[in-house]
């Protein structure tokens, strides 16, 4: 990005991609040039596309965060989620409808039903939750043991959703007809298609975190899957979330209230597979434990996972592999704990978040 500035000095893209790439100081030259840029195009009124605009609000909202104005900061983060949220269609409600007919179709007895099919493979390891959680480093850790392949955010899984059994088509209304022979086709489909991102890797991790609202499928259809959920306070979860421009999907992080609403759909989801699925299915990690205890909990993980514990895994910053995730400036450093409890300089502008979560609200305890 520097090169292209070298040539380019005023070339708008890569002043807002570079603000995200490192952290801006007091006095910092590529803060100030964004500044600067704002400042030209609202004063001679020059037009930029929607998605410049939405960019270059994430960026200055970024480098005042950097800095520690958060006044500054919060207003162009607002109006950048302003600016996304106009151009998606997303439904809360929907989201809703979806948790609830998967807590009322998952019960103790259709998981009874279903076990004994499914691919016995224990090549996957899935890491799953909400995004900004610690997931990117959950997956650095694990995927620094010589056994394991990182293969990022997956695809596969996520087409069960759309799949259709006996004429009922959608997860999971398909779910009360699904039978052995399917669960176990899909199986093979799944282990087969991740098999080819790594031939021959004993183990691959599968990073997509949409897959929590599968799990219970996912522990049939995968009975000897590792499945790990990171998890962090609601409040930093969610306004880590806040603060970025995600590539695609996730249409819910872009309105305070919308996002809280859908951490309380998540949460209670993953409430109900504790609740359904026998100990031990999946391994529950708090992003706040990980950052505070790297070794004991980085031990747990892999000890999770039935593999030999080496010391590589505490050194993930070091890895040269490649993260496609809006963590990957995070990981390329060593554990730092400066991201725990980061909502509170911001807590007089959460209102509405703060206010959906509920009982989840962090200042209730």
């Amino acid at each position: 990005f520097r090169e292209v500035l070298r040539i380019q000095p005023n070339n708008f893209d890569a002043l807002c991609v570079l603000a995200e790439v490192k952290k801006a100081k007091e006095g910092d030259q590529d803060m100030a040039a964004l500044v600067a840029a704002e400042e030209t195009i609202k004063r001679d009124n020059i037009q930029i596309s929607v998605t410049q605009n939405i960019s270059m609000h994430f960026a200055l909202g970024k480098c005042f965060d950097d800095v520690g104005d958060h006044e500054q900061s919060f207003k162009y983060f607002l109006e950048g989620n302003r600016l996304k949220r106009e151009t998606l269609a997303y439904d809360p409600a929907e989201t809703a409808r979806q948790v609830d007919s998967t807590i009322r179709i998952f019960t103790p007895e259709t998981l009874a039903r279903l076990r004994g099919a499914g691919n016995p493979s224990n090549v996957p390891i899935l890491i799953l939750g909400m995004p900004r959680s610690g997931s990117t480093l959950t997956e650095q850790i694990i995927s620094c043991h010589p056994d394991v392949h990182g293969a990022g955010e997956l695809p596969e899984m996520q087409k069960v959703l759309q799949y259709e059994v006996g004429g009922i088509k959608g997860f999971p209304d398909y779910v009360p007809v699904l039978d052995h022979p399917t669960l176990s086709k899909w199986g093979d489909e799944y282990i087969a298609a991740l098999s080819r991102r790594a031939p021959g890797s004993p183990h691959i991790v599968d990073k997509q975190l949409e897959n929590f609202r599968l799990l219970g499928l996912i522990h049939v259809m995968l009975p000897n899957a590792k499945v790990i959920h990171i998890s962090r306070n609601p409040a930093d979860t969610c306004l880590s979330c806040f603060t970025k421009s995600f590539r695609g999907g996730l249409d819910y992080t872009y309105n305070l209230k919308e996002l809280g609403q859908y951490y309380v759909d998540y949460a209670r989801l993953m409430e109900h597979w504790r609740n359904v699925l026998p100990e031990g299915a999946f391994l529950d990690v708090k992003y706040e434990d990980l950052v505070a205890d790297l070794e004991t909990n980085a031990r747990r993980i892999i000890d999770f996972c039935d593999l030999e514990w080496t010391d590589a895994c505490l050194s993930f910053h070091t890895s040269k592999r490649t993260v496609r995730t809006s963590s990957y400036a995070q990981v390329r450093r060593p554990i730092y704990k400066s991201a725990v409890e980061r909502w509170r300089p911001y807590e007089k502008f959460l209102g509405p978040l703060l206010d959906a979560l509920g009982d989840l609200d962090p200042r209730l305890g």
